[in-house]
């Protein structure tokens, strides 16, 4: 079961006007789990600073949902439990939805229980923010996303003062840490973002996807996406071509020359980027680890380990050479 748990300790008064600002996030099966988490934990880390300074309830209630509730998959098989989009009709107090990206994104598209929901809640969220392909849903259901007013004047004056540059982080962090600052101001919204550990600190953090550079263009940033989304999956370059609407020739150069290494290469780095993360968060077997993040078996995690960090899964585990530990990766891994 993953760690992802509700919110649940906030207050309502006699007014009905809580002041609670319910986050709602739309998941699915094969929903990514990454970001979510993320944006999960800058809430709850906010909802924690408040009642450790004794400010009052909680501001924020945040619920996991998907169309029947229950327990769901993520994309790399670990599981979250979800409430049912029928508890969740209620169009007053203040929502904002998030919607999951993830490779069950174009299944999802078909659950008209789903889109129905979505056509409901969109109204009345303040704002709507689709992760990555979170956007095939709103398209399927033609609906645009949005972004609050104080949320973006708060954009334009970037006032976040983090030792991370928030051009370097994916954008719905960014967004959950705004509406953080845009509530609770930035002093606070700072002591939130220092606490979250970035996801992608491991030797292969690199998301590209996050750093909304220039000279990457928006069919190779989504392509991009979709392989950080799938690396537990069994993929081809032609799934990832199709994705950027192109032709295989053309987006392996267009990718190489904008992202700065093949497809191939940055396929290989997300899948041992999170092996690095689920050894370190689980207790799996290395066995299972590699199964899930798309590398086949033990063997060949520790052959790939022993190539680029000089170490064992085991003893990286373990912390030990995990440290001042350098890569280059410059070879095709198919």
């Amino acid at each position: 079961m993953s760690s992802l748990h509700r919110a649940d300790h906030y207050c309502t008064s006699n007014s009905g006007d809580s002041g609670i600002t319910n986050v709602d996030i739309a998941l699915f099966n094969g929903f990514a789990l990454p970001g979510i988490a993320a944006i999960t934990e800058i809430f709850q880390k906010a909802n924690a600073l408040i009642s450790s300074r004794e400010l009052g309830c909680s501001r924020y209630h945040v619920s996991l949902l998907s169309a029947a509730g229950g327990r769901i998959a993520s994309s790399s098989s670990v599981f979250v439990w979800t409430d049912s989009i029928d508890t969740h009709r209620s169009t007053t107090g203040a929502h904002l939805l998030f919607i999951a990206g993830g490779s069950g994104a174009e299944q999802a598209c078909k659950d008209e229980r789903l889109r129905a929901w979505l056509r409901l809640r969109h109204p009345f969220s303040e704002m709507v923010y689709p992760v990555a392909e979170g956007r095939l849903l709103l398209e399927a259901t033609g609906l645009p996303s949005r972004n609050c007013q104080p949320l973006q004047a708060v954009q334009e004056r970037g006032h976040m003062r983090s030792q991370q540059r928030t051009d370097e982080v994916p954008g719905s962090v960014v967004a959950a840490l705004r509406i953080v600052e845009v509530d609770l101001g930035s002093d606070l919204a700072q002591l939130v973002a220092e606490s979250v550990a970035p996801e992608d600190q491991t030797p292969f953090s690199m998301s590209i996807t996050g750093r909304m550079t220039l000279h990457v263009s928006e069919k190779i940033m989504a392509s991009a996406r979709w392989l950080e989304a799938n690396f537990g999956q069994s993929i081809s370059i032609d799934d990832a071509a199709q994705i950027a609407a192109m032709s295989e020739r053309t987006f392996l150069r267009r990718f190489k020359s904008e992202i700065g290494m093949t497809p191939s290469d940055y396929l290989l780095r997300a899948r041992l980027h999170m092996s690095c993360r689920m050894l370190v968060e689980s207790r799996l077997p290395i066995d299972k680890v590699a199964r899930r993040c798309g590398i086949g078996s033990g063997g060949q995690l520790a052959k790939l380990f022993r190539k680029y960090l000089a170490t064992t899964p085991t003893d990286y585990r373990m912390g030990k050479n995990a440290s001042n530990i350098s890569i280059q990766i410059g070879t095709v891994v198919r």
